[in-house]
């Protein structure tokens, strides 16, 4: 075993948003402060050409399953307070990795 890969997705819906730069202005400062608050990649994975939704993902390995675990809940609970938009659905997912 080498190790634990964790995975976090959030769809984010802001249906009083008009057009893509006004979408952006509210997704990336929230994408930008995840990288630098927390050890994690992030990407904005769907709904990139959507006015008023997209789908953003958090990814970050490291040995300990539970540590991942625990990151991934303080990532969620970041995306979910620092935005001016909902969170409609997220995943958690931790996987072990196979050498």
């Amino acid at each position: 075993m080498l190790g634990y890969i964790g995975i976090y997705t959030a769809r984010l819906e802001m249906p009083w948003v008009g057009n893509l730069k006004e979408k952006r202005a509210l997704i990336r400062p929230v994408t930008e402060r995840l990288k630098a608050r927390f050890p994690v990649s992030v990407a904005r994975l769907d709904g990139l050409d959507a006015h008023d939704w997209e789908v953003i993902g958090a990814v970050s390995i490291s040995h300990d399953a539970q540590w991942l675990e625990g990151l991934l809940r303080n990532v969620a609970g970041f995306v979910a307070d620092n935005g001016e938009y909902r969170v409609t659905d997220e995943t958690f997912e931790v996987m072990e990795l196979e050498g």
